[in-house]
């Protein structure tokens, strides 16, 4: 466990140079974007003003140099920078978005656990019966519709069918109302829309995971053995077999975070959810280094967590897995 922790601190530090360097590649910076839309648009630019931009936001020091600052900032006074575009402080912005990136987060995962879990263990139990054909097309179907494709769709018959409006993660009321158990109902009314489509794709391939790794390990020797002995089936299916089998089940802890943020960008573009997704797509279109590398970064932290708990709970779930601490 120690040892895991050590090998976080140079795993953040490799992905906060590689993030900070990729965002740099294409040509220009943000000053360059923004020259260019503005001449697009017919207007003047003022030379000076933008080399006294460059000059305050460093623009024009070596790379080297710009993420030496930002890091030594973020390391000793929690400044992750100012955002170019948005004209706040970054971690202002972020703290506004990761709150309900999180949460969605985890209700799809919990959704997909929900879902898949029973799906699965049913398909396996009943092996080419008509529900295993019919989880079988569901679970192609969820693998082969892209999410947004299925936004869309709900988006058309919410509108057509049910008269409603499916978008967002608030009303309109209270998306800029201060907390309290009037936004959380609304919130909670309108998340099952996201979570549904976004626990799709990830539903559908954990209930083939499932019931291949189960139909695996129902033809292993040892449950053969204890069948042999008298082991009533249900007893013997959760004492050994489904246990076994739930690794997947653990292990998606750690790439949750990251397949929903990179994922979860277009669904969210079409939805219009405030989540991190279309905070990072802009920043990435107008070379907002500060707030993209920010962005990045901090989800990779929560990555690197999330598997690191995933570690722990596989070395709880299958002692096969553990490491020789000796």
């Amino acid at each position: 466990m120690a040892r895991r922790c050590l090998y976080m601190i140079p795993t953040l530090f490799g992905i906060s140079v590689v993030a900070f360097a990729i965002i740099q590649l294409p040509p220009g910076d943000y000053l360059t974007t923004l020259v260019s839309r503005l001449e697009n648009q017919g207007e003047s630019v003022d030379r000076a003003q933008l080399e006294s931009l460059r000059e305050r936001y460093g623009l024009g020091d070596p790379l080297a140099s710009q993420y030496v600052t930002w890091m030594s900032s973020i390391l000793f006074h929690g400044d992750f920078g100012q955002s170019f575009e948005y004209s706040r402080p970054v971690a202002d912005l972020v703290a506004d978005r990761l709150p309900l990136t999180v949460v969605l987060a985890v209700t799809t995962l919990l959704t997909t656990w929900l879902l898949a879990f029973p799906i699965g263990l049913y398909s396996a139990v009943r092996q080419y019966s008509p529900g295993d054909y019919l989880a079988t097309i569901v679970g192609f179907l969820g693998l082969a519709i892209p999410n947004f494709m299925i936004a869309l769709l709900l988006m058309y018959l919410g509108q057509t069918v049910f008269g409603m409006s499916v978008g967002g993660l608030f009303s309109p009321e209270f998306e800029d109302a201060a907390w309290n158990l009037g936004k959380v109902i609304d919130l909670l009314g309108h998340l099952w829309v996201p979570v549904l489509v976004l626990a799709t794709a990830g539903t559908a391939g954990l209930i083939r995971v499932l019931r291949a790794n189960l139909l695996d390990e129902l033809h292993r020797p040892y449950v053969v053995a204890a069948r042999a002995r008298g082991m009533p089936e249900r007893k013997l299916l959760v004492r050994y077999p489904l246990r076994a089998a739930l690794n997947p089940f653990v292990s998606t802890v750690g790439y949750v975070l990251p397949a929903l943020v990179s994922g979860e960008v277009v669904v969210a573009q079409v939805l219009s959810l405030p989540t991190t997704g279309p905070l990072l797509l802009n920043a990435l279109r107008s070379q907002d280094m500060y707030l993209a590398s920010s962005v990045i970064l901090i989800v990779s932290v929560l990555t690197v967590i999330g598997t690191l708990l995933s570690d722990v709970l596989l070395a709880w779930l299958d002692p096969r897995v553990r490491l020789d601490q000796g």
